[in-house]
């Protein structure tokens, strides 16, 4: 099996959670028992690394990288850096306060689309009180531009901010992904007002997820709901990046940017020290530097859910 491979096959068997688990099945002491130890794992991250002026940084190699869990440094045992096609999801708010803006919106989230890798998984998700799959049932995904056009231009501006429930949508939809990378691009002008999801609820979601969120926030200054600092937490719990441009026109740039940061980012994983506790929240330090650049600007999550060894017994 090769690398590339492996890191599918470790993502997969950790499919909603920040770290992977492999399952070695041992025999059992009673015929017919099959006892299941997931005693193997690996933390996979997402990592961006950029010089002084914020250019992004190719080329780096694994020895390039320090990875810290808890303040210790962790030895680093997967290490990729390809443009990769990635399982994305497009998240848009669609309620009555983003209807001036909506033009604008739509055209940075079309760049986004054809600044992407054409073998990305890409979706749709438009929310205003409720959330809504922007492609036709059953479809999940498409790479095909005028599928996704028409998935954005399907939502209708009405009603409130029910964004913790997008995002927890968007984290399960990626789930059924088959890319190894996933990453969430959440638009919206305001803070919740409609989910029946919690704050605290949706940032646990993040934290027991691999993704990747980036966040642009396009606020009214008379806007009594605007929160950017949900926004930040989003990006910042997950490893991606918050943007606030000034004016509409300036989202155009804003998803480029990130499309961009999306395809030169490495994939990074090591394999986390036991614990004894289950849910144990830990946090992460990732450090880089180059003999021409020195030491270098890096993004990735802040932290993730460790959850307890499970040990599974079947008949």
């Amino acid at each position: 099996m090769n690398r590339r491979r492996a890191i599918r096959t470790l993502i997969c068997a950790g499919a909603g959670s920040a770290f992977t688990r492999l399952n070695a099945d041992t025999p059992s002491d009673q015929p017919g028992d099959l006892i299941i130890h997931s005693d193997v794992r690996l933390v996979l991250l997402d990592v961006s690394a950029k010089n002084r002026k914020g250019g992004f940084v190719q080329e780096l190699t694994r020895e390039n990288f320090k990875v810290f869990e808890n303040g210790q440094r962790q030895q680093i045992t997967v290490f990729e850096h390809n443009d990769l096609p990635v399982t994305v999801g497009i998240i848009v708010d669609e309620s009555r306060s983003m209807s001036p803006k909506r033009g604008a919106v739509l055209t940075a989230a079309l760049t986004f689309i054809g600044e992407s890798n054409p073998s990305d998984e890409v979706f749709v998700l438009n929310f205003n009180d409720d959330v809504t799959a922007g492609l036709p049932s059953p479809q999940l995904f498409s790479g095909n531009r005028e599928e996704l056009r028409a998935a954005l231009f399907r939502g209708v501006s009405q009603g409130r901010t029910a964004l913790y429930d997008a995002v927890i949508a968007g984290l399960e939809q990626l789930e059924h992904g088959k890319r190894d990378k996933k990453a969430l691009v959440l638009i919206s002008d305001g803070g919740d007002n409609a989910s029946r999801h919690t704050r605290q609820e949706t940032l646990g979601r993040i934290e027991a997820s691999i993704a990747t969120i980036h966040t642009v926030g396009l606020f009214d200054t008379d806007d009594i709901d605007r929160d950017p600092g949900i926004l930040r937490k989003l990006a910042q719990i997950s490893g991606g990046e918050a943007y606030f441009p000034d004016n509409p026109p300036e989202m155009v740039p804003v998803c480029r940017r990130i499309a961009h940061d999306i395809r030169m980012r490495y994939t990074i994983g090591y394999h986390p020290p036991a614990g004894k506790r289950t849910n144990d929240i830990r946090h992460i330090r990732v450090e880089a530097s180059s003999r021409e650049h020195g030491a270098l600007i890096t993004r990735t999550r802040s932290s993730y859910r460790y959850d307890e060894i499970q040990t599974e017994k079947r008949k």
